[in-house]
């Protein structure tokens, strides 16, 4: 069996190089090794509840109607209409470290406000600031290679306003340890506080079965538990797949979402001609709380939380099993719905240590998610109401669900450090989109899917 093209994995990137194909008459399939599609941003039922995974908010809001932004153009490329995503702003969130709290919404005039309020001195640098990162040209495929940290210190002196700034962009994009490149910053930057956060009444499942319909009537073929076990080379070139199940695949063209290392070893042979990357050691744990009210009527309003205990913001693979010192909190509830989700939701999220959570024996490895649960929630109310007596429900992941569920090296969420940014490898028709790619969130996985589809098969 042949086709123009294969996509290795149905997570956002995948679906969308797979729409932009089949929109152009490409002969293209979706290998999905799991049951579900969605990748990073998924979802299940447990005990009769949805859960998302992954999804806290899509970023690159806009509201709808508009012509220019990211959001806008992923929706003519994908040949979609603004409410087929459903979306609902948020309400506002906040950055809250000790003695300081910044609050922002969609509009990047509350956040304007807000540092004139707290770090008058640095109000003109700010705004200063933002002028640079909207005029900032980023190239389709190219990294500037700054450190954002150092172009940072070009306009602002309070060292505690830039790590204020740069908690939330870290947590939402970067595979970097306590930095990011400049080019990303002002990705992420834009993303969150130019544009904003929205949601689908309905979550995650909207946007994806949104896209899979879209693929399906344009004629595209996704196939679950589907896995890929090797790709076959030849004379510079991708000639083949194997499945899990022994079968065998050709295509002209590979896409895959997978990663940029767990791609590399699947093929066969040519070791030396791989380039060096290092897997990265970035990820999560997560704790989702189902409520018996809405999170506002015990006082909690904010959409999303992203805290730190104290003046130094740490962005790095902690020694602990989890890092009580920072997180985020988010309320899929506090989003501007019109009405309210039937029943309340809290999710806190911490960063984590990969080989703690990936080496623990079954029986100690449930033990460990109970406790480090309660500690993790116990660092939270530091900052938000206790909400634990409203608590009727408790579900917990961490790297080991990741990596089981993405194959992702280490569980890590953003992938490699080492981001391979204009989609080659070093076979001529196998190319790479997703996280890898250095493009984050829901709307730039999305977009890292077509980017790479016009690029390169789309000539």
């Amino acid at each position: 069996m042949a086709y123009d093209a294969v996509i290795i994995g149905a997570g956002m990137s995948g679906l969308a190089a797979g729409i932009r194909l089949a929109y152009f008459d490409k002969s293209v399939c979706i290998l999905e090794r799991h049951t579900t599609i969605g990748g990073l941003n998924s979802f299940y039922r447990l005990r009769g509840r949805n859960h998302d995974v992954g999804l806290h908010a899509l970023t690159n809001y806009a509201p709808p109607g508009a012509k220019a932004g990211p959001l806008a153009k992923v929706l003519r490329q994908l040949r979609l209409r603004w409410d087929d995503f459903g979306l609902s702003p948020q309400r506002f969130s906040t950055v809250a470290f000790p003695g300081c709290t910044l609050r922002f919404t969609n509009c990047i005039d509350e956040l304007l406000q807000q540092v004139r309020e707290h770090f008058p001195s640095e109000a003109d640098g700010f705004s200063k600031l933002v002028e640079h990162v909207a005029a900032f040209e980023v190239a389709s495929f190219e990294k500037c290679k700054l450190s954002a940290r150092a172009v940072l210190s070009d306009f602002l002196r309070d060292a505690l306003l830039i790590e204020m700034l740069m908690c939330p962009l870290l947590f939402y994009g970067s595979a970097s340890p306590n930095d990011m490149d400049f080019s990303q910053f002002a990705i992420m930057f834009r993303s969150i506080f130019l544009e904003g956060f929205a949601r689908p009444f309905e979550g995650v499942r909207r946007i994806l079965k949104v896209l899979v319909r879209r693929f399906k009537e344009l004629g595209g073929e996704l196939r679950l538990r589907s896995g890929v076990r090797s790709i076959s080379s030849r004379r510079g070139r991708a000639t083949s797949l194997v499945l899990d199940d022994g079968q065998t695949i050709e295509a002209a063209n590979i896409v895959s979402s997978a990663g940029t290392l767990e791609t590399l070893r699947l093929l066969e042979g040519a070791e030396d001609s791989r380039p060096p990357i290092e897997p990265g050691n970035i990820t999560y744990t997560e704790s989702i709380y189902s409520l018996d009210c809405q999170p506002s009527d015990l006082g909690h309003d904010a959409t999303i939380v992203f805290y730190n205990d104290s003046e130094k913001f740490r962005y790095e693979m902690p020694n602990e099993p989890i890092d009580l010192h920072s997180g985020i909190i988010c309320s899929p509830n506090n989003f501007e719905y019109g009405r309210p989700p039937e029943e309340g939701r809290i999710r806190i999220t911490a960063l984590a240590n990969p080989s703690h959570w990936l080496n623990l024996p079954q029986e100690t490895y449930e033990r460990e998610k109970t406790d480090w649960s309660r500690r993790l929630l116990e660092s939270a109310l530091r900052v938000i109401p206790d909400f634990r007596p409203a608590i009727v429900d408790t579900d917990f992941f961490t790297p080991k669900t990741i990596k089981k569920f993405t194959g992702h090296i280490n569980g890590c969420v953003y992938g490699s450090a080492d981001k391979i940014s204009n989609g080659r490898t070093h076979l001529e028709n196998l190319y790479l989109c997703g996280n890898d790619q250095g493009l984050l969130g829901i709307v730039g996985t999305l977009m890292s899917g077509i980017s790479v589809v016009n690029a390169y098969l789309l000539k």
